[in-house]
């Protein structure tokens, strides 16, 4: 995504920010993975991971991130956890794990190792480790196959299992500990050759972060530290926008990189030594980035898969990072906008959706926009795109991504870019206008993408003016014939348009004798009003998911109206009312 800026006397600031072109992996290195990873089940393959196993690791990192009690009791009771599936240990098959994708990887991953260690002491928890890993351990750890081998499953095992070293390793049987040990080294080995050759660029920084940390927790890792750095500092240059922002545009998968560069940093800190500057970079632009999501109560807003995270977990990541920053006001190539006036924060994603090969939950969200006060959110989106599991199956999270399920306008329920039947984003938004301005008492954002120009001549433009006291939102969107040089398609008469208001949780609406008003009762006893001029203003239900991956049921404002000749205008207020 690229970005031109203009920044003059008048506060004035605009954008053109442009989707990025090119193909991910061409053929040839596909064909080379696929190759290299058909020599994991053979003696060639076997023979790379032999070699020295070490006594011990030379440290042990303290895991700067928190756990989850919850999951963490389940364990205590022999279950596992997480987005609403629970398995219990004496029913699992470790050598199939034919269970969800997200759980499969958080077995995998040796996550739990961390929500355990939230619970219990060393002395309790150990023996509730030992028995999980060793079953592990007999069933994959010399059997190279994905997912258990997979480059970012490895990598994040090797640091969990660095970090709960002290519950992994409290056992006096020799067979076992032995065991633990040779993994470390075994998936070090695994690394080493598989780092560079991961599929996506988010993948290789996890891969590299991994070689990185084995180089520091093992013995001999002078070269593999070397490379493992280079490479590093290579995937993060692809991976991070120099706003902060993941290429992705996924504040989940920001969140994860946050997460593995802070517990990475304690590795070094564990040799007694200071990270490289560019991790520490990385991390210094990453941190106001997220933090540019946050609404008024310190919570992450729902953009591209994500859900509504709540304040407490985003405050123990940025501890975690040891990075003290401001939130972003605005990032051009991250594709978000953020205005704090008063009590109220107002988000847009004013950018086009990432490229296939960047995401598998990306959405067709632009120029939506959530809004919030104080503790109150006020206008949302459905969110939760990501977390498929057990409340969330996969045919609703593919819902979760359409425009639709975004606080935005939708032209005849089609969405802005393209959700093909595979699940990859297809053609749609390429191009987005921006201009922001800070103007009496107000600020000013107007926007316009371009993704139904080809299939019905239109552009969408959204012009929002939050007042500087937070109290009031003004709101117009137009569809425009499209300027572009022919050929370009003639706009579409008598289409259906849709613009949708998904409303936070906890608000009841409260009947008018207007039509064109709805009257907003609040949690906490305020009251808003939204208004608008055109249109037919209708109520019809939604919902909004947890962090949890839990949905919530509630409602949403629908505009609807027509395109007539020369396209729509239609103008709406939020306002405030005591």
């Amino acid at each position: 995504m690229t970005g031109a800026f203009e920044d003059g006397t008048d506060q004035r600031q605009t954008a053109l920010i442009v989707r990025p072109t090119g193909a991910g992996q061409n053929i040839l290195e596909r064909l080379s993975l696929q190759f290299y990873k058909l020599t994991w089940r053979t003696p060639l393959h076997s023979g790379r991971l032999r070699g020295k196993v070490p006594q011990r690791l030379l440290a042990v990192p303290q895991d700067p991130l928190e756990g989850n009690p919850a999951r963490g009791q389940s364990l205590r009771i022999g279950k596992f956890h997480y987005q609403g599936f629970e398995q219990a240990f004496c029913d699992l098959d470790y050598d199939k794990l034919d269970l969800q994708p997200s759980l499969t990887d958080y077995i995998h991953r040796f996550d739990w190792l961390r929500d355990l260690a939230a619970v219990t002491n060393r002395g309790e928890g150990a023996p509730v480790a030992a028995q999980i890993a060793d079953a592990w351990l007999l069933a994959n750890g010399m059997k190279t196959r994905e997912p258990a081998w997979r480059v970012d499953n490895c990598a994040w095992r090797l640091l969990n299992m660095a970090a709960g070293s002290p519950y992994l390793l409290s056992s006096n049987e020799p067979i076992y500990r032995a065991r633990v040990i040779n993994h470390f080294a075994r998936v070090a080995r695994h690394l080493d050759q598989s780092a560079p050759r991961a599929q996506s660029h988010f993948a290789k920084t996890v891969g590299w972060a991994g070689v990185v940390a084995a180089s520091l927790l093992l013995p001999e890792g002078k070269i593999r530290r070397a490379v493992g750095e280079d490479g590093l500092a290579d995937s993060l240059r692809a991976t991070i926008f120099p706003d902060g922002g993941v290429v992705s545009r996924s504040p989940i998968q920001l969140m994860e990189l946050i997460g593995l560069l802070s517990l990475l940093k304690k590795c070094y800190v564990a040799q007694g030594e200071l990270a490289p500057d560019f991790l520490l970079d990385a991390l210094g632009r990453a941190v106001p980035a997220l933090l540019g999501l946050t609404h008024a109560d310190g919570g992450l807003g729902a953009w591209q898969g994500s859900a509504h995270i709540a304040a407490d977990r985003i405050d123990a990541l940025v501890a975690a990072s040891e990075v003290r920053a401001r939130p972003h006001r605005q990032a051009l190539d991250w594709g978000y906008q953020r205005v704090l006036a008063g009590k109220s924060v107002l988000l847009l994603d004013a950018g086009p959706p990432p490229l296939a090969r960047q995401s598998a939950s990306g959405c067709a969200s632009t120029l939506a926009f959530e809004l919030s006060h104080g503790a109150q959110r006020i206008i949302v989106n459905c969110g939760g795109a990501a977390l498929v599991g057990a409340m969330i199956p996969a045919a609703l999270a593919r819902g979760l991504r359409t425009t639709a399920a975004h606080s935005t306008l939708c032209l005849n329920d089609t969405n802005s870019t393209a959700i093909l039947a595979g699940g990859h984003l297809g053609k749609g938004v390429a191009e987005v206008e921006l201009e922001r301005r800070d103007i009496e008492q107000a600020t000013r954002i107007q926007a316009s993408h371009d993704g139904y120009a080809k299939s019905f001549g239109y552009n969408h433009s959204r012009l929002l003016t939050l007042r500087s006291d937070g109290m009031e939102l003004r709101g117009e969107d137009t569809l425009l014939p499209q300027a572009k040089p022919k050929p370009k398609p003639k706009p579409k008469d008598n289409v259906a348009v849709a613009v949708r208001f998904h409303l936070g949780p906890d608000i009841e609406i409260v009947p008018s004798d207007k039509p064109q008003t709805a009257l907003l009762r609040m949690a906490d006893g305020s009251n808003w009003a939204f208004l608008t001029s055109g249109g037919i203003l209708t109520v019809d239900d939604s919902l909004w998911v947890d962090q949890n991956g839990r949905p919530h049921p509630t409602r949403q404002l629908v505009i609807a109206a027509d395109t007539g000749k020369g396209g729509l205008h239609i103008s709406w207020q939020l306002r405030h009312l005591g």
